[in-house]
């Protein structure tokens, strides 16, 4: 099952000096069908180190989702790597309802940034913070080089937008910070946040991004970004 000569297995299972790859090591993991923390483990034990992170879980644990609501009045968003979108709170969902001019089909932060053509004029410091977006997409693609997914992924990104392309190309790297994001929304006006990251233990790879008002002007505005504020105002 996981392409290996009976022989080199049982050399393995004595702990003889060979050469554990982590490609063959993945093909392992993948026959016993071990979870997250005990690929982990495997790879420790074998002092090797696998060049694409874990799987993720297909469900959202009622835990987790449970935390992203409770974030509300918060916009939260639960985000991988590739920053794309798992799970969002209602507050955000409503933040951004009416972001794009076309019908979302990305589920994709950055996505959704760099294809939107009224993207600079909602995203205040789209110039400051979409280079960092991709700064930390390139931090991340180093653990997933030569996975088709992401290598598409980033493939087709690269075609849609020359922007996207040329500062992929100056192969920057970032790593996770607090950073302030300035929008711009249709009903509550001018509104500045930072924006904090946490990871999720209980699913590798995944963390919650929550937007927290950055003065007291924004604060008093967030309510006005709820569809049932938007069409009271109506």
């Amino acid at each position: 099952m996981a392409g290996v000569g009976v022989s080199w297995y049982t050399w393995l299972e004595q702990g003889r000096p060979i050469n554990a790859s982590w490609q063959v090591l993945d093909a392992v993991a993948r026959a016993l069908q071990l979870d997250g923390a005990e690929r982990w483990h495997l790879y420790r034990l074998a002092e090797a180190m696998p060049v694409r992170s874990l799987a993720e879980p297909s469900a959202v644990p009622d835990a987790v989702r449970d935390v992203l609501r409770s974030l509300d009045p918060l916009p939260a968003v639960l985000i991988n790597g590739r920053f794309d979108v798992v799970e969002t709170n209602d507050a955000h969902e409503e933040m951004f309802w009416d972001w794009h001019s076309l019908p979302c089909v990305h589920r994709n932060l950055l996505w959704c940034a760099v294809t939107e053509p009224r993207a600079r004029e909602l995203f205040l410091n789209y110039d400051e913070e979409i280079p960092h977006m991709i700064a930390r997409l390139r931090s991340a693609y180093a653990q997933h080089v030569g996975d088709p997914e992401w290598d598409e992924d980033i493939r087709r990104l690269a075609g849609l937008s020359r922007e996207f392309a040329e500062l992929w190309a100056r192969h920057e790297v970032a790593g996770p910070a607090a950073r302030t994001l300035r929008f711009r929304h249709p009903q509550a006006g001018p509104m500045t946040f930072t924006r904090t990251e946490l990871d999720v233990s209980a699913m590798a790879g995944l963390r919650i991004a929550v937007c927290s008002p950055l003065d007291d002007d924004t604060r008093a505005r967030l309510p006005r970004t709820r569809r049932a504020s938007a069409r009271r105002d109506g």
